[in-house]
């Protein structure tokens, strides 16, 4: 497996962005974007449990893909007693697509929506949450966004592979997931690996990674911390994948998981290696 750095740029205009990263589909750390926002010298782990600590809060850990009846399932605690958790050292609880701003409507005055590019899902802005080693395992969006990844705080440390590199990734079929863990790399298991190619960075406080469409990604978080998640469609193609996507997920797959529970998990497991033997 080969990873090269992610360029880190800053002052970068819109033009630049859509001519060398945005039409090419490349990553970039932008440094600055988020330079203007109030949430960056704002938000932090005792302002969160200070003022919203007592809104309930879905978790996932290390379990959320194993079939059967807790497939992708979470369970809820209040934020304060999540942040306290996750505080206090190495816990694999993470709070994953966390809309606080339903909630909590007046925390959109603490960030500013980009103008780099147009097409930004103003209704649909998430947070993220994780314990000090916590892992988002391999994945690419769903609903395939250009996604913009501001980290407040600490340390997160991102690894991306273009789509081409699928065949190298042991994808399994009907989901956007694979089960390669690339922070313990397993080429016996997974021999294909070794051939993929991707970037790799570490965010830090106010750091923005553009993630493109189909991206793959694997998210580890070097240190408890947060982020936001802002997210563009600017293409109706990306648009109709994901309405495809979607249908795959929640009635293939989640119905397969619901009759067959671990044998369907073994199928997909199954054909991933199947495919990526045949590279």
């Amino acid at each position: 497996m080969i990873l090269k750095p992610v360029d880190r740029r800053s002052n970068l205009s819109k033009k630049e962005f859509k001519t060398e990263y945005l039409d090419k589909g490349r990553p970039v750390v932008i440094t600055d974007l988020s330079k203007d926002w109030p949430g960056l010298s704002k938000w932090s782990f005792d302002f969160f449990k200070e003022n919203y600590g007592h809104l309930n809060v879905p978790l996932v850990d290390k379990t959320f893909h194993e079939a059967g009846s807790g497939y992708m399932a979470h369970r809820t605690i209040p934020f304060k007693e999540y942040i306290e958790a996750i505080e206090k050292g190495s816990s694999d609880l993470r709070l994953f697509l966390f809309n606080i701003f339903d909630a909590a409507p007046e925390l959109r005055q603490d960030f500013i929506w980009p103008d780099i590019m147009d097409g930004f899902m103003k209704t649909l802005p998430y947070m993220f949450f994780g314990g000090e080693g916590s892992i988002t395992p391999m994945h690419y969006d769903i609903d395939c966004p250009s996604n913009f990844l501001t980290h407040f705080q600490t340390r997160k440390k991102i690894i991306l592979f273009d789509p081409s590199q699928s065949k190298y990734l042991y994808h399994q079929p009907f989901t956007v997931q694979s089960d390669v863990d690339l922070h313990n790399p397993d080429y016996e298991k997974y021999p294909a690996l070794r051939k993929a190619q991707g970037v790799e960075t570490i965010l830090h406080h106010g750091d923005t990674i553009f993630i493109p469409p189909h991206w793959w990604h694997y998210i580890e978080y070097t240190d408890s911390g947060f982020s936001l998640a802002l997210r563009a469609h600017d293409r109706f193609i990306n648009k109709a994948i994901a309405v495809r996507n979607l249908f795959q997920h929640s009635i293939v797959d989640k119905g397969a998981n619901y009759l067959m529970g671990q044998k369907w998990k073994d199928w997909k497991v199954s054909m991933a290696n199947r495919r990526a033997e045949e590279v």
